[in-house]
């Protein structure tokens, strides 16, 4: 995983990277300190992994600051929060990349590695973001069940897996790799209702029961 990490970590070859440099130059008030990472972003766990979570791409103040996937934003308290209520996670809440967080048998990962503008990247960022989610993909050896977090990270990876599967919340689609579909855990879908705590933590044990976790 260490060439693939370094690979992604040195890719210019989209404008996204540019776009994440700019935010981590121009920052927030709350995080002036910080000192962000703002390049492409690999994923993160345990390399052993049954159970792969794929999200769309990180945040522009969560991922794209902290340097680790799922980490200081809202959506990744709920996916940390969530693991560690399956006894999937050490930590409860995840909120920098020094802050030993271990997952057991998970993997964490986007489909697109920069932050897009307006958290929508057109079709030629999410196809040349693709190759580096087949190869994450490919070398997690013990993979059994990818979680989908929303549309656009479902089409990368059925796209991956050559499955013909439709996304909707909780659905599974069968194949070599078990494919389970939910929702975002976005500020968008957890605050507007569409995405409750009990449908994530119900999706999410799916996915764990799938995986033999």
């Amino acid at each position: 995983m260490s060439l693939l990490f370094d690979e992604i970590v040195s890719c210019n070859r989209c404008e996204l990277r540019n776009f994440s440099k700019q935010i981590a130059e121009r920052r927030v008030r709350r995080f002036h300190s910080w000192d962000y990472w703002g390049k492409p972003l690999p994923g993160f766990g345990d390399e052993k992994a049954k159970l792969l979570i794929v999200g769309l791409a990180p945040a522009a103040h969560g991922g794209n600051r902290t340097g680790r996937v799922f980490t200081g934003d809202s959506s990744g308290e709920w996916v940390i929060k969530g693991l560690y209520e399956l006894g999937l996670s050490n930590l409860e809440k995840s909120t920098s990349k020094e802050d030993q967080l271990v997952l057991r048998g998970v993997y964490l990962t986007n489909s697109v590695k920069c932050v897009p503008p307006k958290n929508k990247p057109n079709s030629i960022e999410i196809l040349i973001c693709r190759p580096f989610l087949e190869r994450e993909i490919s070398m997690l050896n013990e993979l059994k069940v990818i979680l989908v977090l929303g549309r656009i990270a479902f089409s990368s990876v059925v796209s991956v897996l050559k499955l013909e599967c439709s996304f909707s919340h909780g659905k599974v689609c069968e194949g070599p790799i078990t494919l389970v579909s939910s929702y975002h855990p976005s500020m968008q879908n957890t605050r507007t209702g569409r995405l409750t705590w009990d449908s994530w933590i119900e999706v999410l044990r799916k996915a764990k029961v799938l995986a033999g976790l």
